[in-house]
C-alpha cells in the first residue's frame, strides 16, 4: 500500500482517496481533499494556513513532546601562548598595574627616540665623510637605481 503526501497540506493520502492535478509543465500535484486543491488553485501559501503541516512545522507546533530541547554546550575558554610570548609572560603582563605599564611604555619610547637620534647622527656623519672625500653625493632615488643622466661629451 503506497501512501502519497498532499502537495498543499502535507497530509497523507491513502489509496482510493484524493485527486491528481497535472500542470502544463507536467508537474504532478496530489490533493487529499477539494479544500486543499481549491486553496492551491487560489495560489494560497500553505505556510500561512494554520492547519497545514508546513504551517505547524514553521511555528513549531506539536513537536515539543517528541523531541526534548537541545541543550547548548558552553564553550570552555582556554588560555594559550602566542608566538613570541609565553603563557607566563601574558599572565604577568595582564597583572601589571596601569601606572607600571605607562612607565614602561614611556621608558621604551625614550629608548626608541634615543636610538633613532643616534642612527640619524651616524647617517649624517657618513654623509659628511663622503662629501669630504669628494665622492658624489647620491640622493635616495639614485641609490635605489633610478636613471642617471649621462652628460654629453664633445669630440
Amino acid at each position: 500500500m503506497k501512501v502519497e503526501i498532499d502537495s498543499f497540506s502535507g497530509s497523507k493520502i491513502y489509496p482510493g482517496r484524493g485527486t491528481l492535478f497535472v500542470r502544463g509543465d507536467s508537474k504532478i500535484f496530489r490533493f487529499q481533499s477539494s479544500k486543499s486543491a481549491s486553496l492551491f488553485h487560489q495560489r494560497k501559501n500553505p505556510r500561512r494556513i494554520s492547519w497545514t503541516v508546513l504551517y505547524r512545522r514553521q511555528h513549531k507546533k506539536g513537536i515539543s513532546e517528541e523531541t526534548a530541547k537541545k541543550r547548548s554546550r558552553k564553550t570552555v575558554k582556554n588560555q594559550r601562548a602566542i608566538v613570541g610570548a609565553s603563557l607566563e609572560l601574558i599572565k604577568e603582563r595582564r597583572n601589571l598595574k596601569a601606572s607600571d605599564r605607562k612607565a614602561a611604555r614611556e621608558t621604551k619610547l625614550a629608548q626608541d627616540k634615543e636610538s633613532k637620534k643616534a642612527a640619524k647622527a651616524a647617517r649624517k656623519a657618513e654623509k659628511a665623510k663622503l662629501a669630504a672625500a669628494g665622492g658624489n653625493i647620491v640622493s635616495k632615488q639614485q641609490s635605489k637605481g633610478a636613471f642617471q643622466k649621462v652628460h654629453a661629451t664633445s669630440r
